[in-house]
């Protein structure tokens, strides 16, 4: 029987609340349950839904600690990640979580009701699709990232509160150098491996694309 627990958000992010562990803790059940219904995670990758779902996603917070007040757009969240995990880890942030898929937002929805998760919301829309502005947008690798700055371009407020600028937060795995390039967008790489020591982060990376 697999670890899930997740002991391995415990060791990256030792002061957690008993209410955000106990958030943490409900995830496996949550996912095992609506995953059965509506694949949102792949079969196999469930029972190491803490490393490479919940810890992958929390790879941005080791980037950016968002502020209280803060608005963060999650686009193509999929099952809710990363979105998710954040808004348990930064709950005086708002989390705006979109996805083309409908039945994606379904599950999403029913998670973050389930976790009484008040700073999050969730809409079946394409990116293109939100009116609104935010600090910052994150994403898990929904495309490649030229393709993915046109949805998102000018839906960034202009007063920063950060110790970082307003931008994209975007995790993304492999050789990045010609995709960047490719992009003709400024972009900083934070390979992941300088926070987790497990296999799976080796060759990922936080896209930071400040705006």
């Amino acid at each position: 029987m697999p670890d899930v627990k997740p002991d391995i958000i415990l060791k990256y992010f030792p002061d957690l609340t008993e209410k955000q562990l106990g958030q943490f803790s409900r995830l496996f059940e949550l996912y095992s349950f609506w995953n059965a219904q509506i694949n949102v995670i792949s079969r196999k990758d469930i029972e190491e839904l803490y490393e490479r779902h919940v810890l992958h996603s929390l790879g941005i917070a080791k980037i950016c600690t968002f502020k209280a007040g803060e608005s963060v757009l999650d686009v193509g969240t999929g099952g809710g990640f990363p979105g998710i995990p954040l808004a348990i880890l930064f709950p005086e942030t708002q989390f705006y979580l979109v996805d083309s898929i409908g039945k994606k937002i379904k599950v999403v929805k029913e998670v973050a009701l389930a976790l009484g998760l008040e700073n999050l919301r969730a809409d079946h829309l394409r990116a293109e699709q939100v009116k609104e502005k935010f600090n910052f947008i994150v994403s898990r690798a929904v495309t490649r990232l030229g393709e993915f700055y046109p949805w998102i371009q000018g839906k960034f407020k202009k007063d920063a509160v950060n110790a970082i600028p307003n931008g994209i937060l975007y995790l993304k795995g492999g050789d990045l150098a010609e995709e960047i390039r490719e992009s003709k967008l400024k972009a900083e790489l934070y390979p992941l491996s300088a926070y987790f020591k497990e296999d799976f982060f080796e060759t990922k990376y936080v896209v930071y694309v400040p705006q």
